[in-house]
């Protein structure tokens, strides 16, 4: 699944899902193949991981009337986990589809699939590691996916991304959430917040660069 190949067929079935970065096009099949592609040269596609520019275009280029004739056919537990975000779904999806055994532990800690999905970014960059993820997930579980993504292992810091209210954190804000996380005061200051909203995540971050 993670190995690009060539796609051929239509590319408006019906429930597929479409949308343009940085000049190209790139689409998710519908379900249940829901496979990723990008439109190498027209009418030509392959199968490639979009990157989180092209996740963060898909914001904005997929609708809400793409989305719900796309959800039609996708499983309750996942579509479940979908309704989870709005500008941060193709994300998730994303997660979804190459880890589906991690589905339980994003359904209890949703923000979990951003970091997931910028995984490559975040560990200094190189090839996405999705089979890595989900035998870290298998021997470790969550505690395993903390450390592996760089965050602390630790219950207090799960317990504060599970209060983290909109799970579909904007991708500025991953990096500087996991220093602050490193941080004691940081991590008790959080931990008295019922529910953490954007703006509460980013005056912490704030806090520990000041």
């Amino acid at each position: 699944m993670n190995s690009p190949r060539r796609a051929s067929g239509p590319d408006t079935a019906p429930g597929s899902l479409h949308w343009i970065h940085d000049g190209y096009r790139h689409r998710v099949t519908a379900w249940p193949e829901a496979a990723f592609h990008r439109e190498v040269i027209p009418g030509r596609w392959e199968a490639e991981d979009p990157s989180p520019g092209a996740l963060a275009s898909a914001a904005l280029g997929v609708g809400g009337a793409a989305w719900r004739r796309f959800l039609e056919y996708v499983p309750p537990e996942v579509r479940g986990l979908l309704h989870r975000y709005s500008h941060g779904r193709m994300a998730a999806l994303l997660v979804a589809l190459r880890c589906p055994d991690l589905i339980p532990e994003l359904q209890q800690t949703p923000v979990l699939a951003c970091f997931l999905a910028a995984h490559p970014e975040l560990r200094g960059g190189g090839a996405a590691a999705w089979a890595e993820i989900s035998a870290v997930h298998g021997r470790e579980g969550a505690f395993g996916l903390l450390q592996w993504l760089g965050l602390p292992a630790s219950r207090q810091a799960l317990a504060i991304l599970r209060r983290v209210a909109e799970p579909d954190l904007p991708p500025r804000l991953l990096a500087p959430l996991r220093a602050s996380l490193w941080e004691p005061a940081v991590r008790s200051q959080l931990a008295r917040v019922p529910a953490l909203d954007d703006e509460e995540l980013f005056l912490a971050c704030h806090a520990l660069a000041a």
